[in-house]
């Protein structure tokens, strides 16, 4: 007899009580399987929070103390909880300000070419 047939003769057994005849069937199987990409979507669609907290303490004393919160979900979900602070962030934003740092650097060499002059003129000034 194969493994089939066995598996198939013990969980489909007939036994006979009294006048009538039952069946007896094995363990339900499972029909609906789940992959990693039915379990990714369902995440990044609801949302999962990691939350933890380590301290390491020596004589009642604390030397470390690290809070860890972990939000997995995707960016549609994020910005419905709030969540974007990358929308205005300049390394992960194509809208954000190309033209500001040069002109925050000129901004400040003008600065000091002004307090230059103005610590010249004090010092021909005084001196």
């Amino acid at each position: 007899m194969s493994t089939s047939a066995l598996w198939e003769h013990c969980c489909n057994q007939t036994a006979i009580v009294g006048d009538t005849m039952m069946q007896q069937s094995g363990m339900p199987h499972a029909v609906q399987t789940t992959t990693l990409a039915d379990v990714l979507e369902r995440v990044l669609d609801k949302g999962i929070v990691i939350a933890g907290d380590i301290k390491i303490k020596l004589v009642d004393i604390e030397l470390l103390s690290i809070q860890i919160r972990l939000v997995i979900c995707s960016v549609d979900k994020a910005k419905e909880m709030g969540m974007d602070w990358w929308v205005n962030h300049p390394i992960f934003s194509s809208h954000a300000q190309q033209g500001l740092l040069p002109d925050s650097l000129a901004a400040i060499e003008e600065r000091v070419a002004r307090l230059e002059t103005s610590a010249a003129t004090n010092a021909n000034v005084s001196g």
